[in-house]
């Protein structure tokens, strides 16, 4: 019996040293579902549930072979910060250029329309003043 549980006790400090090598290890980024703090806490308080929830659910994920060929590394893309995304046409440096030149084009018809419309009232206010 003493056997058995110096075993049992054997393989759960391996279990916890293991554990805490890949915890340590990996990068912060790539590690899942909590802090690598939190992980290395439950790791070394709760033995031997704690490094086997770190080899399920905390560990980073493995690369996947996609049906094309390619690998897809989980969190291998860009940081969020980096991350492409699509531009807002207020962002936009083109479009706004052309929705200037746009409002400028109307803002300029729309200025000849009220002076012709203003030419056109003075000649009609001179008219009706010259024929009193």
């Amino acid at each position: 019996m003493i056997r058995l549980y110096s075993l049992l006790a054997l393989i759960d400090l391996v279990l916890i040293i293991c554990a805490l090598i890949s915890c340590l290890s990996a990068e912060e980024y790539e590690i899942r579902a909590l802090p690598r703090i939190v992980w290395v806490i439950l790791i070394l308080l709760f033995s031997p549930i704690g490094p086997i929830a770190w080899f399920v659910a905390g560990r980073p994920a493995r690369p996947i072979k996609l049906s094309n060929g390619t690998v897809w590394k989980p969190g291998s893309g860009f940081p969020e910060n980096e991350r492409p995304r699509p531009m807002a046409p207020d962002d936009d440096p083109e479009f706004l250029k052309r929705v200037a030149e746009r409002s400028r084009k109307e803002d300029e018809d729309m200025m000849k329309k009220w002076e012709a419309d203003l030419r056109k009232r003075e000649e009609d206010l001179r008219r009706r003043e010259a024929g009193e």
